[in-house]
C-alpha cells in the first residue's frame, strides 16, 4: 500500500465537489450492478426458453443466490466501511487487518454453506420454495452454485472492499469479466452442450471463480490494499467493526432472501406459473434497483471519508445530492416498466399465464417504486456513519417487516391477487420510518457513535 497515494487520496475525497465525487464514484458501481443484474437476467433468458418449471426453477434457487449474497455484504460491507472509515481517518494499519479478515471469513463460511447444501440439497430446495414438479431441474440448477459459494461470497467482499477505498473501476473490471463470460457460457452451455437448466448453473459458477481470481489479483493494485493471509488476524475487535459496517446488508438482503422463500411457497398454490411469473418479476424489479444500489454505492466512500474525517456538511451535502438522483431515476422506471410491464415479462416466458400474473405483479411494484430512492440512499448513509441500529431497521423495513405479513394478510383477503400488490403497504410503511431514522441521523450527525 502506497502511504503517499494514499495521502493524495484522502485530499482528493476530501476537498473535490462532492457532487462530481458521488458521481465519478458511483459510474463503475453501477456498471458493476448493472452487469451483475444483467447476467442473473441471462440465466432466466435462456432458462425461459426451455420451460416454465425451468423458469420456477431459477426463481426457487434465487432465494439461496439472495441469501449468500446477504453473507458476503455482511462481511463484505462491514470490512468495507470499517476500511474506508479508518483510511478517512489516516490510520491504514487496521484497515489492512480488517481486509483479510473479512475476505478470509467470508470464504469460511462459504465453503460450510455450499458443503451443507450439497448435503440437504433436496429438503433445502422444498424449503425454498420448490414443488414435485420444479424439484429436478432445481437440483440441476443449485449443485453447481453450491460448488462456487464460497468464490461468489469472496467477490463480492473484495468488490465492496475496492470499492470503498474508492477504487471501484478495478472492481468493475472484475465483475464485468465474470459477467461477460457468463453471458457467453449460458448459450453454449444450456444448448450447445445440452446440459439444460445445469449449463446454466455451470456458466454462473465458471464466471464467478474467474471473477474471484481477477479480483484477488487487482484488489492490491496501485493505492489499494491487498488481502494477505499474515493479516489474518480474527478477533473482537475486528468482528465488532463487521457487525457495525455489515448487519444493516445481512438484514437487507437476508430478509430480502426470507421474503422470496414465502413468495415461493405462497405461490405453490397457484401453480407453476405463478411462481415462475414472480421470479422474472423479482430480476426485472432487480435490474432496475441494481442501478440504484450502485448510485449509492458511489455514495458510500464519499460519505465515509468526509465521515472519518469529521466534515459533516460534506456528508449532508452529498446525502442530499445522492437521494435527488435516486428520486428521479426511480421516477423514470417506475413509469417505463408499468407502461411496458408485459413487454417485459414476455420477453422472458411467453407463456401466457406467466405473463398475466408477472405483469399485474410489476404493474403494482412500479406504484411507489419511486420512493426507494430516498429509502436506499437513507440506509446507506446510517450504515456508513456506524448508526447500525437505525441502518438495520431500514434494511429490515421494505422487505421484510412490512412485506412478509403483507404478503400473509393480502394472499388471504384476496388470493393471488392479493400476492402481486403486497408490495404497496409494505413501501407506505417503509418511506415513513425512513423519513423518521433518516433525518434524525441527518441531524444526530456531530455526535457519531463509536
Amino acid at each position: 500500500m502506497n502511504t503517499t497515494a494514499q495521502s493524495e487520496k484522502h485530499t482528493y475525497m476530501t476537498t473535490a465537489p462532492v457532487e462530481m465525487l458521488v458521481t465519478k464514484m458511483a459510474l463503475p458501481s453501477i456498471v458493476s450492478m448493472l452487469i451483475s443484474a444483467i447476467y442473473n437476467m441471462a440465466d432466466t433468458f435462456f432458462v425461459g426458453r426451455i420451460s416454465t418449471q425451468a423458469t420456477g426453477a431459477v426463481g426457487v434457487v434465487y432465494s439461496y443466490m439472495a441469501m449468500i449474497q446477504a453473507v458476503a455484504f455482511f462481511f463484505g460491507h462491514g470490512s468495507a466501511n470499517y476500511i474506508s472509515r479508518k483510511l478517512g481517518a489516516k490510520d491504514p494499519g487496521p484497515a489492512a487487518r480488517m481486509a483479510a479478515v473479512g475476505f478470509y471469513s467470508a470464504f469460511i463460511v462459504g465453503s460450510v454453506m455450499g458443503a451443507l447444501g450439497l448435503v440437504f440439497i433436496e429438503p433445502f430446495l422444498r424449503l425454498l420454495g420448490s414443488t414435485d414438479t420444479i424439484m429436478p431441474d432445481a437440483k440441476a440448477y443449485f449443485v453447481y452454485i453450491l460448488i462456487g459459494t464460497p468464490f461468489i461470497m469472496t467477490s463480492f467482499v473484495m468488490n465492496n472492499q475496492m470499492r470503498l477505498q474508492g477504487n471501484a473501476m478495478m472492481g468493475m473490471i472484475g465483475i464485468s469479466a465474470g459477467a461477460i463470460l457468463n453471458i457467453a457460457l449460458d448459450p453454449l452451455l444450456i444448448f450447445g452442450f445440452g446440459m439444460g437448466v445445469g449449463g446454466a448453473s455451470l456458466a454462473t459458477a465458471l464466471s464467478q471463480f474467474t471473477a474471484f481470481w481477477i479480483l484477488l489479483y487487482l484488489c492490491g493494485r496501485r493505492d489499494g490494499i491487498a488481502i494477505k493471509l499474515k493479516n489474518f488476524r480474527p478477533g473482537l475487535d475486528m468482528y465488532k467493526g463487521i457487525y457495525k459496517g455489515g448487519m444493516p446488508s445481512l438484514c437487507r438482503q437476508g430478509i430480502g432472501a426470507v421474503s422470496g422463500i414465502v413468495l415461493n411457497q405462497l405461490a405453490q398454490g397457484y401453480g407453476d406459473a405463478a411462481i415462475a411469473a414472480f421470479s422474472v418479476v423479482n430480476r426485472a424489479v432487480g435490474f432496475a434497483y441494481s442501478a440504484l444500489i450502485g448510485y449509492g454505492q458511489g455514495f458510500q466512500p464519499v460519505c465515509g471519508f468526509n465521515f472519518g474525517a469529521k466534515l459533516y456538511g460534506r456528508v449532508k451535502k452529498a446525502f442530499w445530492f445522492a437521494v435527488r438522483v435516486g428520486t428521479v431515476y426511480c421516477a423514470i422506471c417506475s413509469v417505463i416498466g408499468f407502461i411496458f410491464a408485459p413487454q417485459i415479462i414476455g420477453f422472458f416466458r411467453s407463456d401466457p399465464d406467466v405473463v398475466e400474473i408477472g405483469s399485474a405483479a410489476l404493474r403494482f411494484q412500479c406504484v411507489l417504486f419511486t420512493v426507494n430512492g430516498y429509502i436506499t440512499i437513507a440506509s446507506m448513509f446510517l450504515q456508513n456513519i456506524g448508526s447500525t441500529f437505525p441502518a438495520t431497521v431500514l434494511s429490515l423495513a421494505r422487505q421484510g417487516v412490512f412485506l412478509i405479513p403483507s404478503m400473509y394478510v393480502m394472499e388471504a383477503l384476496l388470493g393471488l391477487r392479493g400476492m402481486e400488490c403486497a408490495q404497496l403497504p409494505a413501501d407506505i410503511l417503509a418511506i415513513a420510518v425512513s423519513l423518521l431514522f433518516g433525518l434524525k441521523g441527518l441531524s444526530d450527525m456531530e455526535k457519531p457513535k463509536n
